[in-house]
């Protein structure tokens, strides 16, 4: 309890007289009775109070020159036994940051994966997601295939053509972009522009609690935000590995061709001989795996960002090295299954 009032500096507290300073400290112990009186003037106040002690604080006050009492109750009885729970290993640890939100990303693949079987699916977000991830990330992708296409070719074709192997460089080029190159270069450039926007928008909803206010709305995020996400990474980005194929033959073909002097018409027809069916098809499967992988770790680690602002940055960072390090582990496992007994493909067009 604190009370406040205004006194001239001589007081009577409960029959005894306190000179009081206007800068000083007192202590008072109440009596017996719970009642403290004192005299201001001519008007009698009276304080209930409990049994406790107070103390009592004088400042001097600008308005009137009186000094301000303060009384403050202090419970010196105070029972403050400490608590006899003991605090255990397990208790006080957690599992570290990448433990947790690499379960959550299974967990969320799983929830995706079910509500996709169901047909709890948000249409009209998975085709503007659909047009975010496939068209609008057409130029990028097939600027970057060239690009690489021309680098690659300039690494080997001299060195084909002064061992005479002209009619091998079509199908090489061929299996490399279908194989690798391609499906690992798209890959890499949705992660870059797709898999960090997708962490960011997630997280600055998660630190925002966009997504509790979903929840109370009766929306799953899940349902609303996740799931199309992951459908139009998986859907695009086959599409845009075919067309970065396409383009990267191209503009290797024209380099060959007008740098070299090796024909177009011999490294396509060379193409079309060692090229095969299942290549492509190879190809696309390892397209959508990596877009699924992209989709699915951005979006996880997006919706489990805490920090504010800061936090939403180094998910994204996070988010896109991950998804890299996922693509390249992946690679490595689809081409040891698909391409293992491969070998003799170049044979045909020598």
């Amino acid at each position: 309890m604190q009370a406040r009032c205004h006194l001239h500096p001589l007081s009577s507290f409960s029959n005894r007289r306190i000179s009081v300073k206007p800068d000083g400290w007192r202590k008072l112990k109440p009596l017996n009775s719970s009642q403290i009186g004192f005299t201001t003037g001519a008007e009698n106040c009276k304080l209930i109070l409990t049994q406790k002690e107070h103390r009592l604080c004088v400042i001097p006050n600008t308005n009137d020159g009186h000094p301000s009492v303060t009384l403050i109750e202090e419970d010196v009885n105070g029972n403050h036994t400490p608590s006899l729970e003991t605090d255990t290993f397990l208790s006080r640890w957690s599992p570290p940051r990448y433990v947790w939100r690499g379960l959550s990303t299974l967990v969320m693949a799983g929830q995706v994966i079910l509500r996709s079987l169901k047909g709890q699916i948000h249409w009209k977000n998975t085709l503007q997601q659909l047009e975010r991830v496939g068209p609008k990330s057409v130029g990028v992708c097939l600027l970057t295939s060239a690009f690489v296409g021309m680098a690659f070719t300039i690494q080997f074709v001299r060195e084909f053509t002064r061992l005479g192997l002209n009619r091998s460089i079509g199908g090489v080029l061929a299996l490399a972009f279908s194989r690798e190159l391609s499906p690992v270069i798209t890959s890499i450039v949705v992660a870059g522009r797709i898999g960090s926007a997708f962490a960011a928008e997630l997280g600055t909803m998660q630190v925002s609690e966009q997504t509790d206010t979903l929840r109370v709305l009766g929306t799953d995020p899940v349902d609303y935000l996740v799931t199309p996400r992951v459908i139009a990474t998986c859907v695009a980005l086959p599409f845009l590995t075919l067309m970065c194929f396409t383009v990267g033959m191209a503009s290797s073909a024209l380099l060959a061709d007008g740098v070299y002097g090796v024909s177009i018409n011999i490294i396509m027809d060379s193409a079309m001989r060692a090229l095969r069916s299942w290549d492509i098809i190879n190809s696309m499967i390892k397209s959508q795996v990596f877009g699924a992988i992209i989709s699915i770790v951005s979006c996880a680690w997006g919706v489990t960002t805490m920090g504010g602002a800061k936090g939403v940055g180094e998910s994204t960072t996070s988010a896109v090295v991950i998804s890299l390090v996922g693509i390249f582990v992946a690679d490595f496992a689809l081409s040891y299954c698909f391409f293992q007994s491969a070998g003799d493909q170049l044979k045909n067009c020598m």
